[in-house]
């Protein structure tokens, strides 16, 4: 059986590389996917049966999804209609107790937005939650003025190649903690990048500042792997938005901001080692 966090780094390491193509059929996405599968000697055998297991299963969580919606509504539903009762009789009895259930329902409700809208394994939001906060129905253009900040770790290949890929996950939580602790929205946006919304009354110079900060302290730190210690660091490219720009065309301009400070921050640091 194959470990399902090694296949979904294979799956965000084929997404990547094939984020830049314009074009991509099936068989292509195929074989970059092969080749990553056997960079992390992995066989994926009866793929057929695999990939119906596989849908079997999200589909089973797809159902359960509606089936918890369906709940959620029916109850507020009940709840609206005892309450409406309850306040024609002036039933404090009947009111305290739709509160009660009111209270209930919005934890359950809590719980599904969480698993709606949050990266499993770093807990920050994820692309869905991103899509929906930040743009307008429907589209890729913004639904209001901002700057956006993609941070890439560096040498992440080499810490999963040298550590495994358990550290390789512990790097990427620790990460997403320290990008947490900034107080900004953060979202995982593929395997080892995120994005980080600010507000518009923070620029683009501000931005970097926070972030450059926040690396510098993160160089220091020393990262323990079994008996070996290494660090990490990652680079940053920052870019303004307007309403109605397009997200995509912001974060292609983000990127290429961050490939120039890969470039000058991996002179700096010229690896993992301590």
């Amino acid at each position: 059986m194959i470990d399902n966090k090694i296949l979904h780094i294979i799956s965000n390491e084929t997404k990547n590389s094939i984020d830049g193509m314009s074009v991509v059929t099936p068989s292509v996405y195929a074989s970059i996917f092969s080749q990553f599968a056997s960079e992390h000697d992995t066989k994926i055998k009866n793929e057929i049966e695999f990939s119906q297991d596989l849908l079997n299963q999200e589909c089973a969580n797809f159902t359960k999804l509606q089936t918890q919606t369906a709940k959620n509504a029916e109850d507020l539903g009940d709840s609206t209609t005892k309450a409406i009762s309850a306040i024609q009789k002036k039933d404090e009895t009947t009111l305290n107790e739709v509160l009660r259930e009111t209270q209930a329902l919005r934890i359950e409700i809590e719980k599904l937005k969480e698993s709606i809208y949050k990266d499993q394994l770093t807990n920050l939001y994820n692309r869905r939650w991103l899509h929906d906060k930040y743009l307008n129905i429907g589209t890729e253009e913004f639904s209001s003025d901002g700057t956006l900040a993609i941070i890439d770790l560096n040498y992440f290949k080499i810490i999963n190649d040298t550590h495994g890929h358990v550290i390789g996950d512990k790097v990427l939580i620790f990460l997403s903690n320290a990008l947490q602790k900034t107080g900004f929205k953060t979202i995982r946006y593929g395997g080892d990048e995120f994005l980080m919304m600010f507000p518009h009354t923070i620029q683009h110079n501000e931005a970097s500042k926070i972030l450059n900060e926040l690396r510098e302290d993160i160089i220091t730190k020393k990262l323990k792997a079994h008996n070996s210690l290494f660090r990490t660091s990652f680079s940053i490219g920052v870019c303004s938005y307007l309403a109605g720009d397009n997200l995509g065309i912001t974060i292609e301009t983000a990127d290429k901001n961050m490939y120039k400070d890969k470039l000058e921050i991996k002179k700096r640091v010229t690896g993992i080692e301590i």
